[in-house]
């Protein structure tokens, strides 16, 4: 008997149809794992504007909601600031009249003590005056004898009225003379206490004690200018660090107030008080100077020096919050305010000055109410 097997065309088309099988039966077995496996908790539900966190949400084990209490508020604000010298430690001295100079006493670096020769000049003007001053005294003396003299005379009655008239009036001509002569000797430094006089030279002492810290001439040199310093004496054991305010300002600033002056020269800031404030506004430039003393006996402020001033504004009532509590959302700030038990809803800020990690709150919240103050970004659109 003759065994039948199938022709060669059939079977591709069963090995078609058994793997077809296979495959759908692997897909139904995925579908009906699929089915057992149960639904992930919701992180949070939106209803609304209103955002619910599920009580198995992991969202709570990272949020961290705080309330917000009203505090006093000081905002600082920065001023651009210089170290200045005292100026009533500081003197320009000028020479008394135009000369040469014949010695330098000082130096500049040199420590001065009050009295002390800083340099001596050679003013032929002043010569003049000494002259002048001390022929005016000669004729004093003089009209002085004869006005004793008509005196005596008068009295018995040797003399007539007339001649004791005309000493009189000549005693306080010659009065008058020594007078301007002797003033205009004094505002030559002749005979005042700081400078001292010999012949036509003038030593020119100075009037306070501290360092010479600037110089403008050299020994031998000839000095033309009364006007201009020939040197500057200066203590600057105490100085200003002298910042100034905008207008806006103003009404922030008095005296004792807060500040930390921060200098290009050194890493450390500053802590101090401001000492004064101007009374007038500079015409030009529309601000107000602060000045701020420092003792400086070790010398490391020096004149001339920037720095920055942080003042601390007056104290008011306010609202202040993290940092990490606001979102940005396009131009707007907000933060998630709780208003039930893990349930938020987010509030539009209008924001102030930022102070160190925290920011003032001008308006979008009340004291007390609790805001998220942590992973706030997490609730975001």
């Amino acid at each position: 008997m003759k065994n039948k097997t199938l022709p060669n065309f059939y079977i591709p088309s069963l090995l078609g149809v058994a793997c077809f099988s296979l495959i759908g039966w692997s897909i139904s077995g995925l579908h009906a794992k699929e089915a057992q496996a149960p639904e992930a908790p919701a992180a949070l539900v939106r209803e609304g504007d209103l955002l619910r966190i599920p009580e198995q949400s992991p969202l709570r084990r990272s949020l961290a909601v705080a309330a917000v209490p009203q505090q006093s508020v000081a905002v600082p604000f920065t001023l651009p600031a210089v170290v200045e010298a005292d100026p009533a430690r500081l003197v320009r001295v000028l020479p008394p009249l135009a000369g040469r100079i014949v010695r330098l006493n000082k130096h500049l670096g040199d420590a001065v003590k009050a009295g002390e020769v800083l340099f001596v000049i050679d003013a032929p003007d002043f010569a003049q005056a000494g002259a002048d001053a001390a022929k005016a005294q000669a004729a004093l003396t003089l009209a002085r004898s004869n006005l004793e003299r008509q005196r005596e005379l008068d009295k018995s009655e040797i003399a007539t009225r007339h001649d004791l008239e005309q000493a009189q009036s000549d005693y306080e001509q010659a009065r008058s003379e020594a007078a301007r002569a002797n003033a205009r000797l004094n505002q030559a430094g002749g005979a005042s206490a700081n400078p001292k006089s010999e012949g036509g030279t003038v030593a020119v002492r100075s009037p306070i004690s501290g360092r010479v810290v600037a110089l403008a001439a050299a020994e031998g040199g000839y000095w033309n200018d009364a006007t201009a310093p020939l040197m500057t004496v200066a203590d600057l054991s105490r100085v200003y660090v002298s910042a100034n305010a905008q207008e806006k300002d103003v009404a922030q600033l008095y005296v004792g107030q807060s500040a930390q002056v921060k200098l290009d020269a050194y890493a450390d800031p500053l802590q101090g008080n401001v000492g004064y404030v101007d009374e007038m506004l500079d015409p030009d430039t529309r601000t107000v100077k602060v000045r701020l003393p420092f003792d400086n006996r070790d010398g490391r402020l020096k004149p001339g020096m920037f720095a920055e001033t942080t003042l601390l504004a007056r104290p008011h009532p306010g609202l202040l919050i993290p940092m990490s509590a606001v979102i940005q959302s396009g131009f707007s700030s907000r933060a998630f305010v709780e208003v039930k038990p893990w349930q938020f809803a987010p509030r539009e800020l209008k924001l102030g000055t930022q102070i160190g990690e925290q920011v003032e709150v001008l308006a979008g919240l009340k004291a007390g109410e609790r805001v998220v103050v942590k992973d706030g970004v997490l609730l975001n659109d």
